[in-house]
């Protein structure tokens, strides 16, 4: 079976026989994969009036347990990304009423982000059918290949993030 990125390979081994293309195999159909995913996902995330980055900040409170409160700067290490963008998130869900900000009692300075009864109800709704959409997109792989995948995929973010590091 030949795809897109076949082709492409195809080209580069034309044009420039002198270059080991082969990283683009993997790159190329992880970048398409990425954004067939991507799509996918913020259908159903839409269908909730939510967006993949209001999903995610509702997803990290829900499941942090009961009683479904953290820090922004814990909401953000689980998000892994960075604190201006979580500010925007939760100014966003604030103003919705899916999150309450309140003082955070162990540090007067301090911010909690809880969940409104309102962001449970909708997390809850939407989760199921997320999950759902996940089990849909992985349905061409038994387990054995999703493990597999799961694996290799956790070596490559190590290995990218190596990559990172030494870069800096």
């Amino acid at each position: 079976m030949t795809d897109h990125v076949d082709g492409i390979l195809a080209q580069w081994a034309a044009e420039r026989p002198d270059l080991d293309v082969s990283p683009m195999a993997v790159l190329g159909r992880l970048a398409r994969t990425s954004r067939l995913a991507d799509a996918s996902l913020g259908a159903t995330f839409a269908r909730h009036g939510l967006d993949a980055a209001s999903f995610d900040v509702l997803a990290t409170l829900r499941r942090s347990g009961t009683p479904f409160r953290l820090t922004p700067t814990e909401i953000g290490l689980s998000a892994m990304v960075t604190s201006s963008a979580i500010a925007q998130r939760l100014n966003r869900l604030e103003r919705e009423g899916l999150v309450r900000r309140s003082p955070n009692a162990a540090d007067g300075r301090g911010t909690d982000v809880s969940l409104t009864p309102e962001g449970l109800a909708v997390i809850d709704r939407a989760l199921p059918d997320h999950v759902a959409t996940e089990q849909r997109m992985l349905a061409g792989l038994n387990e054995e290949q999703r493990s597999a995948l799961a694996t290799l995929l956790q070596a490559l973010a190590d290995s990218l993030t190596r990559s990172a590091d030494e870069s800096v």
